[in-house]
């Protein structure tokens, strides 16, 4: 299969053409393979690739699929899993020299779903030390770029997961989201994902912040994610906030947008400015909303005050967990998630226990907000991706609590209410950078969010332009 036959396909497509015996997992893990040989040395999207496995594995699939045998909807589809994600005998190495040579002895939930689902996992996609920061360094890594210009930051947590979608070497991949760690990573590169209600898809082993941590699939399509939540949502025992089985499809559901949808178009939040380029990006996506979408604007601004501190006191708490390590350990860490380790004996009980009550009314204030409307939307971002090497943007402050999220703070909000989020490809900037639009829903109303951003990308195809690294291109 060529490269460009192969990165033209969604997952579903890849899926459809294996049950119909058109095309082999063999094929597609091949074609899979060569796009990363081809973008890899230019992107660095990949911790590890297990090329010898995957063909085998895909040799399996091959002879069941041959013989009729399926073992879900995702049979012989190549994916790729962030590097946080536990795989039993495969290193997990959390973006940390600390853990280079660390093998699990179990699997994910969200992995081993996909896997039962006859996904064939092609690598481990980079992420920044334990997924703690919104760029896309680490020590053990490096640095992970961004395919439409390599010279600017991926986004992070989910750095890899965001790059190998993008640069069309895999049509899925799972992440994780604990302030926009999908979120952030995919407006950068031009992709689709959305942070489902939290416990939607289960996590284990539970985040240090676990109230704020969520799993998911990262797309270039609306159809592949709403597929793969379908696979990846339903109670696991291993983490205790997993919601019951869902009653909805997702995929099925997909084209039924519910009339009389109520959207709130909202340029900003907490009066923050946003950049020029994203901006007027932002204002051409609303100005074809209003005039193509069958959809009621709800014109307006919420007056929610940010709730950076709320955000500050629970993302720097984790930080206790490693407070009895060894000097000479935390000198091999990422700078910044050292100093917030260093912060963290700083917060005392009560100060955690008035963070959650905060978070709480918080939490209240904003689901009183939804009754006036059904969607918010929002930019996911206000900046454009910066320098690959940086942190953040040139003016960002590193000595505040968590100084990634002040350039990001339309994204941690929606993890603190554990509400859905979704960004979707609305645009590129005058600098020729994807611009990402945030939709988010009420609490377990994913498909809601979803079949509204099918809505959108049935008007505005993002996958008509391809980033400067792209496989077979």
């Amino acid at each position: 299969m060529e490269l460009r036959e192969y990165t033209a396909l969604t997952a579903v497509e890849m899926a459809e053409l294996v049950r119909r015996r058109t095309v082999s997992p063999v094929e597609l893990t091949q074609a899979a393979l060569g796009a990363i040989e081809e973008t890899e040395p230019k992107v660095n999207g990949y911790g590890a690739v297990f090329a010898a496995d995957a063909l085998a594995q895909a040799q399996v699939l091959e002879t069941e699929a041959r013989a009729g045998k399926f073992r879900g909807v995702f049979h012989g589809v190549p994916i790729g899993i962030k590097d946080l994600f536990l795989t039993k005998g495969v290193k997990t190495q959390r973006g940390s020299r600390m853990y280079a040579e660390s093998v699990p002895t179990e699997t994910a939930p969200a992995v081993e779903r996909m896997l039962a689902a006859g996904a064939i996992m092609v690598g481990k996609t980079t992420t920044p030390e334990f997924g703690w920061k919104a760029a896309s360094t680490s020590p053990l890594y490096g640095v992970t770029r961004n395919p439409w210009d390599v010279s600017r930051t991926a986004g992070g947590s989910s750095s890899g997961s965001a790059v190998a979608v993008a640069d069309g070497s895999v049509p899925l991949t799972l992440g994780s989201d604990g302030g926009g760690s999908m979120r952030v990573p995919a407006a950068f590169c031009g992709i689709f994902t959305l942070k489902a209600t939290l416990g939607r898809v289960p996590t284990y082993p539970l985040s240090p912040s676990e109230h704020l941590s969520h799993a998911g699939p990262m797309t270039n399509s609306v159809a592949d994610y709403a597929l793969a939540l379908d696979v990846l949502q339903g109670p696991d025992e291993r983490d205790p906030q997993s919601l019951a089985d869902s009653p909805v499809s997702y995929h099925r559901t997909l084209g039924e947008l519910p009339k009389g949808l109520r959207c709130m178009l909202a340029p900003t939040l907490f009066g923050r400015a946003v950049a020029p380029g994203v901006a007027s990006v932002i204002a051409q996506a609303f100005a074809e909303i209003r005039a193509h979408l069958p959809v009621e604007v709800i014109d307006g601004e919420v007056d929610w005050a940010d709730p950076i501190d709320v955000f500050d006191g629970l993302w720097v708490a984790r930080g206790a967990l490693y407070s009895t390590m060894k000097r000479e350990d935390k000198d091999r860490l990422d700078p910044g998630f050292a100093r917030m380790i260093d912060r963290a004996p700083a917060i005392r009980l009560e100060d955690h226990l008035r963070t959650l009550q905060a978070r709480a009314a918080f939490n209240r204030q904003v689901a009183e907000s939804f009754r006036a409307f059904d969607l918010l939307l929002v930019p996911m971002a206000p900046v454009e991706p910066f320098a690959a090497e940086a942190d953040g943007p040139a003016d960002m402050d590193p000595s505040v609590p968590v100084p990634w999220a002040r350039w990001t703070p339309f994204s941690y909000p929606f993890n603190l209410t554990g509400q859905p989020a979704a960004t979707v490809p609305c645009g590129w900037s005058p600098s020729g950078l994807p611009v990402g639009l945030q939709v988010i829903g009420r609490r377990f109303e994913e498909d809601t969010v979803l079949q509204f951003c099918a809505a959108w990308e049935k008007h505005f195809d993002w996958r008509r332009r391809k980033p400067a690294v792209f496989a077979g291109s």
